[in-house]
Parts: C-alpha cells; structure tokens; sequence
C-alpha cells in the first residue's frame, strides 16, 4: 500500500556524516546483515571511500516497523557537492521529504543552505537533525538554536544524532515515518522520474526511477519521454541496496528498470519513462546537464587514442553529464575535448579513467565558454585558446559569471576580501548568522573561480570557511590571448586566455618557467609572451658553448681570435634557419603546472 511508503533523503554539506548516519538506518532496520555491514556501505566507489564523499547517488529500501505497522522506507543519499546540484534536484523531486543534516561541530554551511533552498522551492517536507553529538567540540545548542531560526521552527522538531553511536537514530526513523506524507496519486497512466542510472555489460544501462503513476513489470514496453528512445523492461525490482527483482513495481516506490540499451547518451538524470503506447512530455524540471569547463584530454602514448575513446564511451554510459568531441594538436597530437559540471566532476573523471581503464594521461588546464562577437556580427562560442581571434576581428567578448556565497569565522574576513579582489570578485551583502559566523555574498567570473579559488579560500581561512557557488548569466569580459613564441616560433599549445589586468603577472610567470624546462640549444633561445601583437614578457636562454680555443696551448693570441669569431658567425647563421623541438616532457609539465 501506498499509504505506508515513505520516500526521503539525506542533504547535508560535505562531510557532516551522511553516509555514517545511513549505515546506523540500514542497521537498525535489519536491511543489512551484521557481519556484512562495513563503513560507507552506500558509498561503492574507491573514489567515494578514499575521499570520504559520495560522488554518485545511492538509493536503498528499508522495512521499519513502528507500533505494529509495517512501513517502507525509500532513501536517497545524495552528493554533497555544489557541482552535482543538478542531480541532487531531481532526487528531490523523486520524494516527500528531506533529512537536512548538520554538524554539531561546524554548524551550518554554504552548501547546506544552497541544498535547503533547492527543497523549500520543492516544497519538502524538511526535518532538522543534528549529527556527531558526541564529538568532542560539538555545540550542540548552538547548532540547534541555529537550525530553529534558519528554518522557523520549535526545537522540539530538531533531532540530535550520532552517526558513529547509533543515538537518536530510531528518533529519526520514527520522525522520518510520522511527519513526512505519502505519496499521493497521480492517476493511472505510468509514468517514471529517473534520477540516477547506472551500466551493466551484459544488461546495459540500468535506470533508477521513482514510479508517480501506473505499475511496471518485466516484459512491458517502455520508451525514454525527452531521448524518444523504446525499450522493453527486462527486469524490474528494488535495490536493498544491491538490486533484487521484483514481479513489478507499483505508484509512489522507488526501484530499477533494466533497459538493455547500450549506446551512450540516451539516457539522461531527469528524463521520464512513459508506457511505449502513451504519448506525453517528460515530467517537470527535465533538462539536459550542460558542461560548465572544459579540459582537453590526450592520451600520453598516441598509440592508446582507441583505447581512450572507448574508455570515454564506457564512462559516459553511467554519466551523461559528460561530453566529449575528438580534436587535434599538432604538438600533443590526437585527444578529445571534454566537457565536465566542474572541478570536482573533472578530477572524479580523470581518475576514473587513469585507475579503470589504465590509462596515463595528459589534461591541459581547464577552460570555460566565451562567446565572441565579431566585427561583421557573427556570434561564435570559444573553448579553445587557440582559437580566440587577436587580429582584430573581435568586437566584443562575454563569459559565464557565478554567485557565490561564503561562510566563514569574521577572524578570516580580511584575508578572504583580498583573495575576492584577485579574482575580480564583486562583493555584495555580508550577513551576521545566529552562530556568529558571516555569510558573504559576492559574483565573480568563473574562470576566476576555476582558477584555484577554492584552494586559496581554504588555505586563507584554515579550512574553516565553505563555498557554493551558482552559474549566473553570461556578461562582458576584458581578457585576451597570450600567446608563447619559441625561437621566433608560435606554439599553440601554451596559448592561454587571460584577464587583461592579470596579462603581465601570467606572462611572467609563464616565460619563467619554460626557460627552466627549455633544454639548451646550439644557439641563443628566445622565449617570449605576446599579447595584442606586443611582446609582454621575455627571457633568454644562453647557447650551449663549446671550448673551441682549449686545444691551443701559447702562440699567438690572433690564432684564438679567429677561432672565436668563426664559432660566433656559425651561431648566427645557426640562430636564422634555427627551429625548436619541445620535448613531449615540457608540454606535459606546463600544462599540469609543475617545474620539476
């Protein structure tokens, strides 16, 4: 029945203890056995496990008994990061409620006010839960006055928990079944939200859906609403958490339909399964993950380029946020474009490709969307800083921009004002929260948010400040190309678009570094930085030398004279026709930012 299902997830910033509090939930509903419960058990990725946060959702059901009455309990665990915002909206979507979780020893965070406001607009049914209770530094009343005023509540209604203990779970878990609502009829046409999807070899994508309407059983005929895409359920059923078949799966649950399907890019977080006879658009809110940066992707060794390509085709299967093109350099050879949700959402890839499929790679530095206006009033969208126009044909420029807000002790306002100004941050309101901690708010571009930001704002903060961030708009920019010339030579590999204020701290500090990793050559080496066809910065690396007087012993001193001056006119004609070749070595570390 119905009546006695209960869907909800766990929204917390990163590492408050959702994942923790989940194993207790799974442990004391009996859905996982003692001697197989281990850490982290939702958590399946290594990834996941070594940095200790969910990177993929994970769904499981649980039976509850409370006062003789059976209940089942539909979780959704759900990512942490601003950069998975997209797919933790639509696992909202999927349920009537929320566990908004914080930490006692932190308080509320960026994240965990970016993720509340997601569910108030869904109107969930929000209950306030107060985690590590019974960690050393906690303030839990603090904490617990803190959520009351944020969310207008008594603080009867805010729950205290120990994830690591168990205290206060089974509290949970009857609050969980006494104030969030069942899922109400929506008539009998079958229709499914899919909110994550994950790949089989042998079964194809596996699509998790919650059911709003109808029933769907092995066998029946389904099609995808937004892909237009048929398929026939070849298996139905529920994930306790590990997939266990069911004979159908009715309105209001949550499980998994085995599709068959095995070409990327079909299905998609957010589309709609519909009956193969029913015609209809997909549900609300459905719309197609878009790349916030980009970053190319080359294979180290050109012989593994097939090897890549498919390993991109396999990720994308269970990720379709991910977006690629196939692009050529004629320094780094063969690779791909990608596109990615962020910088947690590149790193997750790269690693996944280097650890899954074995492959060592090169990834230049990550790059946003410009779109360029040209004098004769074509629109362009630019990616690649190789080909961002500098010979005069640019009208204008516009970049994506992001709000962002931070949470931080006041001790640390000063250093992070002055990190705002070097990411040409505009700062809005500050605003004093019931802990004492200050909320800013501020827009910068994203390219500026992309250049380290986060690293900075922890180190100037000792880790105590928190970010999120939304993408804004698209607004005029004021940057340029720099571009790098080797020996006279243009090498489009080390092109790179720049804010102007910034144009003579990057080509310094760029120069700088290649006449470190340059080898001698035969003859002078000139390194420069261009920008606007004027040369910006510039370093010179002497000629290797060779003693050409060092068999001559007395004599006359024209002797050596001559010798010199041959050896000078032989390193001038070398210097006219001389051309540079970087070792591979150089571009790998320019490109991942290291001198060594």
């Amino acid at each position: 029945m119905s009546s006695h299902i209960r869907n909800f997830s766990i929204i917390a910033h990163i590492d408050h203890g959702k994942s923790t509090l989940a194993d207790r939930m799974l442990e004391l509903t009996g859905t996982i056995e003692k001697r197989a419960m281990k850490e982290q058990v939702l958590d399946r990725m290594d990834l996941e496990r070594e940095r200790g946060i969910t990177i993929k959702m994970a769904p499981v059901r649980m039976n509850y008994k409370l006062q003789s009455t059976n209940y089942t309990l539909n979780l959704i665990d759900t990512p942490g990061h601003v950069d998975f915002a997209y797919e933790v909206s639509r696992a909202l979507s999927a349920v009537e409620g929320v566990v908004l979780l914080v930490d006692a020893t932190q308080g509320v965070e960026a994240q965990t006010l970016s993720v509340l406001s997601t569910a108030r607009e869904l109107k969930r049914v929000i209950i306030p839960v107060v985690n590590k209770i019974d960690a050393p530094h906690a303030r839990v009343d603090d904490v617990k006055t803190e959520l009351t005023m944020l969310l207008g509540c008594d603080e009867r209604d805010v729950i205290l928990t120990s994830g690591k203990t168990g205290v206060g779970v089974t509290e949970l878990l009857n609050a969980v079944v006494e104030r969030i609502p069942p899922p109400r009829s929506s008539g009998e046409k079958m229709q499914a939200l899919v909110y994550d999807f994950s790949y089989s070899d042998h079964r194809g994508v596996i699509i998790y859906c919650r059911l709003f309407g109808g029933r769907v059983s092995k066998g029946d005929s389904l099609k995808l609403a937004a892909a237009n895409a048929s398929f026939t359920a070849l298996e139905v059923g529920v994930l306790t958490p590990d997939e266990t078949p069911r004979d159908e799966l009715r309105e209001g649950e949550i499980g998994y339909i085995v599709t068959g399907i095995k070409k990327p890019g079909i299905a998609s977080v957010g589309d709609t399964v519909l009956s193969a006879r029913m015609s209809g658009a997909p549900l609300g809110g459905y719309r197609a993950p878009a790349p916030v940066i980009w970053a190319s992707v080359y294979p180290e060794s050109q012989d593994d380029l097939v090897q890549l390509r498919q390993a991109l085709e396999r990720l994308r299967l269970s990720d379709s946020s991910l977006s690629y093109e196939e692009e050529s350099s004629g320094v780094m050879g063969k690779g791909f474009r990608c596109g990615f949700l962020g910088m947690l959402h590149l790193e997750i890839v790269i690693e996944r490709l280097k650890r899954e499929f074995d492959l060592p790679l090169v990834v230049t530095s990550p790059t946003t969307v410009y779109e360029i206006t040209l004098q004769d009033g074509r629109v362009e969208e630019i990616y690649n800083p190789a080909r961002f126009p500098d010979d005069g044909t640019l009208k204008s420029v516009r970049e994506p921009w992001a709000a962002i807000d931070i949470i931080t002790p006041p001790s640390y306002l000063g250093g992070i004002s002055q990190i705002l100004f070097d990411h040409e941050a505009v700062v809005g309101e500050t605003e004093t929260l019931p802990d004492g901690k200050v909320k800013l708010a501020a827009e910068m571009p994203l390219r500026e948010l992309m250049r380290g930001f986060f690293d900075r704002l922890k180190s100037v903060s000792s880790g105590f400040a928190s970010l999120s961030y939304e993408l804004l708009g698209l607004r005029s920019a004021d940057v340029v190309r720099l571009d790098i010339l080797v020996a006279d030579e243009l090498v489009p590999a080390f092109a790179r678009i720049v804010s102007k204020r910034r144009v003579g701290h990057e080509a310094e500090a760029l120069v700088e570094r290649l006449e470190k990793l340059l080898p001698k050559q035969l003859f002078e080496l000139k390194i420069q930085a261009k920008c606007d066809g004027k040369i910006v910065a510039s370093r010179r690396k002497s000629a290797m030398r060779k003693d050409v007087t060092g068999y001559l012993y007395g004599g006359d001193i024209t002797r050596k004279m001559k010798l010199l001056e041959k050896q000078k006119k032989g390193k001038k004609k070398m210097l006219a026709r001389g051309k540079v070749d970087i070792p591979h070595e150089v571009f790998l570390k320019v490109v991942r930012g290291g001198d060594e």
